[in-house]
């Protein structure tokens, strides 16, 4: 689909065709008064509109098989990238020191839950939970929650994981 000249002819000459067979059909149900033309011109006209239609179906086509790879595309590289995001943060968790108890913490957090629910999913006490996170953010070297998901947001948007370096920094 990269030259637009081809997609906007076809879509000019179907246009053309479709004004041509709504004018004819207009002129017919309303005696508009539209003169008629030789039957060669509507034989053309509707050759026109045939090739058009054509054209537009093998068009539309390519633009779907195209669209199809490129989602397909999208999704491996997101899957790609959440794998890689999983092991960059395991890997810091590794450097980090963080405990078992503290990684699910750190996930669960990651995640956007709730101390209540990260506390409920555990089955311990908030306080517990709002120890562990504290721990997490001095041995991560940050003051909240939104840091520690800057820390990783950083690290797609400079495009480690996505050129496939899952190392830690």
């Amino acid at each position: 689909m990269t030259n637009r000249y081809v997609i906007l002819t076809a879509l000019l000459v179907q246009f053309v065709a479709a004004t041509f067979f709504v004018v004819t059909i207009a002129d017919s149900v309303f005696g508009l008064g539209i003169g008629p033309i030789s039957w060669q011109l509507y034989e053309f006209i509707e050759l026109g509109a045939a090739l058009g239609l054509v054209l537009g179906v093998l068009l539309g086509a390519i633009a779907f098989h195209q669209v199809t790879q490129r989602s397909a595309r999208a999704e491996e590289q997101v899957k790609i990238a959440s794998g890689a995001l999983a092991e960059v943060m395991q890997s810091h968790f590794e450097d980090w020191g963080l405990t078992p108890a503290e990684k699910d913490v750190a996930l669960f957090a990651l995640k956007g839950l709730t101390l209540h629910d990260i506390a409920a999913l555990r089955e311990t006490s908030e306080g517990t939970v709002k120890a562990q996170t504290n721990a997490i953010y001095r041995k991560a070297g940050v003051n909240s929650r939104s840091q520690l998901m800057s820390l990783f947001i950083e690290e797609l948007m400079q495009g480690d994981l996505m050129n496939g370096n899952t190392g830690a920094h």
